[in-house]
C-alpha cells in the first residue's frame, strides 16, 4: 500500500469536510477507514490499497454535499496523484456500492465494495449512528420525530444487509443499541417512564 498516497487523501478530505458539522464530517470518514482496514484485514485476500482509498473518499462526491458527477472530486484527487485511469474506475466502483439509498441491499460486486460498505454501515449503527443522525437532523431542519423516523427507514435495516463477518459480529450489538435507544425513546417520550401514580395529568 503507497502509504503517501494514503496520508494525501486523508488531508484532502480533512480539507473537504472541515466546515461539516452535519455527521458526514472528516471524523466520520475516518471512523469508516479504520473501519475498512479492520474488516478487511479479518476477511483475508483483497485489494486494501483500494479498500483505503475508496473509505476515505466515499462521501467526496455524495449528493447530499456536493453537486458533482460520475465521482469528479475524487477521480480529479486519484488523477492529480498519477492513478491509473482504470484503478480509478475500480475505486469509483466501490464508492458506488456504498450508498444506502441507491443498493438497499444488494449484493455488492467485489469484495472491496463489500468491505466498504460495511465499514460505512457500520458508522451508521450503535451510539454512533444515533449521534451523526440527530447531528444531520439538526443541521437540515429535521425535527427530533423526523430523525427518530430514520431509524426505521434505514438504520434499523443495516444489520441484515451486511456483507461480511467481521462487520456482522460487531453490527449485532450496534443493532441492539439502536433498538434499546429507541424502546427508551418511546418510554420517555410517551410517559411510559412514570409510574402510574406520578403519570403527568
Amino acid at each position: 500500500m503507497d502509504q503517501r498516497l494514503i496520508e494525501e487523501a486523508k488531508a484532502y478530505v480533512l480539507r473537504l469536510f472541515e466546515k461539516d458539522r452535519g455527521g458526514h464530517d472528516a471524523a466520520h470518514t475516518l471512523r469508516v477507514y479504520r473501519n475498512a482496514l479492520w474488516i478487511a484485514r479479518r476477511e483475508g485476500a483483497c485489494d486494501r490499497e483500494a479498500v483505503a482509498l475508496a473509505a476515505l473518499l466515499h462521501d467526496a462526491d455524495d449528493p447530499k454535499l456536493f453537486q458533482t458527477e460520475n465521482f469528479a472530486n475524487a477521480r480529479a484527487f486519484l488523477t492529480s496523484r498519477g492513478v491509473a485511469p482504470e484503478r480509478i474506475d475500480f475505486i469509483c466502483s466501490i464508492i458506488a456500492s456504498v450508498s444506502f439509498s441507491k443498493n438497499k441491499n444488494t449484493p455488492p460486486e467485489s469484495r472491496e465494495a463489500g468491505i466498504c460498505r460495511d465499514a460505512d454501515r457500520l458508522d451508521a449503527m450503535g451510539a454512533v449512528g444515533i449521534a451523526r443522525t440527530f447531528a444531520f437532523g439538526g443541521a437540515h431542519g429535521r425535527s427530533m420525530e423526523d430523525s427518530v423516523r430514520h431509524f426505521r427507514e434505514k438504520l434499523l435495516l443495516l444489520k441484515d444487509g451486511l456483507c461480511t463477518a467481521a462487520a456482522r459480529e460487531i453490527g449485532e450489538s450496534r443493532h441492539a443499541f439502536l433498538k434499546a435507544f429507541l424502546d427508551e425513546f418511546r418510554r420517555e417520550t410517551e410517559g411510559g417512564a412514570f409510574k402510574e401514580e406520578d403519570r403527568p395529568k
